[in-house]
């Protein structure tokens, strides 16, 4: 599993259809403001078929492997990567390969992963469909832009999965898949440039907390915030609004330690909004705001940051500052 890093700290479509999938066990209000805006002119990898080449466009290096689709878009979706068999051939094949591995004592699924990780086997991994769930629902089927990040896929199936469980995908969405890709699950492609894996309560220990305040204070307040972004309604990671607070969630500390402290002083979390920032032109720029009402008083207090999410790579413009309303 692979170490997030936090800055500051050291730095829906729904499925169609439901495809065949490796048999082995596995184990407040936030609300968006202003509409998804889609973001032209980003690389994709068009996939026709799981093992076949991929086609080269007109408008592509064929060297280089980065293509210029007419329309795509980011994503930075927090969810779950699981392998499926797109056809009964690829999933005969890998009983064969599964029946000939020293795989006993082990569990369905620990025998599974370690299938997966022999390098002999990479083959198999090269035939299977990689599909991300977000919240339980098919959302994305993903492809690696280099074969070399194979790799990152076969790291995301752990021998003992937890409900804690997330992979972070970082990517371009491109078109919706065909039925063949995977055994007629028709939902977006994403070709990604990054995949990290994690426990949602090592990200949580992993977050400087502030000094006055004890871990049993601190700890559930930010799985609580964590929590409530990711349960955002229709959160698949591929509009600016949601691609800001899934950054800010994994990678952001101090929005953690500001929510810490409110509840301590006696605050609940009201809302979360996100907002086109007065300061975009150029730049596409978002504030995520995070409004706290005082459980005594009533009082509504507003803190805010600012995210850049022009290109695929989001990133901080401000820090968590003070929100007053224009």
């Amino acid at each position: 599993m692979k170490q997030t890093e936090l800055e500051g700290a050291s730095d829906i479509p729904e499925s169609t259809s439901n495809p065949s999938s490796v048999q082995v066990p596995s184990s407040g209000k936030i609300r968006t403001v202003a509409p998804a805006q889609e973001i032209t002119g980003a690389p994709t990898t068009p996939i026709s078929g799981p093992t076949a080449t991929p086609p080269v466009p007109p408008n592509r290096d064929p060297d280089l492997g980065v293509g210029q689709p007419e329309q795509s878009s980011f994503v930075f979706a927090l969810g779950r990567v699981e392998p499926r068999f797109p056809t009964l051939a690829a999933e005969k094949e890998f009983a064969q390969a599964i029946g000939q591995a020293d795989t006993a004592g082990l569990p369905d699924r620990q025998a599974f992963q370690s299938v997966l990780a022999e390098r002999r086997n990479r083959y198999l991994v090269r035939q299977l469909c990689w599909v991300l769930t977000i919240e339980g629902l098919d959302t994305y089927i993903l492809v690696p832009r280099e074969p070399g990040d194979f790799e990152s896929l076969v790291e995301a199936v752990r021998p003992a999965p937890q409900p804690a469980d997330v992979d972070v995908v970082i990517g371009v969405r491109g078109p919706i898949a065909p039925p063949q890709l995977c055994n007629g699950l028709t939902v977006p492609i994403v070709a990604f440039d990054q995949i990290y894996s994690f426990d949602t309560h090592a990200l949580i220990r992993g977050i400087p907390r502030p000094e006055q305040m004890a871990a049993e204070q601190f700890e559930p307040a930010a799985e609580e915030l964590f929590y409530r972004i990711m349960q955002i309604a229709d959160n698949a990671g591929a509009t600016d609004e949601h691609r800001a607070l899934n950054y800010l969630a994994v990678r952001h500390p101090a929005i953690y330690a500001t929510t810490a402290d409110r509840f301590a002083q006696n605050n609940s979390l009201a809302s979360v909004d996100v907002r086109p920032s007065r300061l975009s032109g150029v730049r596409r720029i978002v504030d995520v705001v995070l409004s706290y009402r005082n459980r005594q008083t009533d009082v509504v207090e507003k803190y805010f940051v600012r995210v850049d999410v022009t290109e695929e790579f989001p990133f901080l413009v401000t820090k968590m500052s003070p929100y007053y309303d224009r």
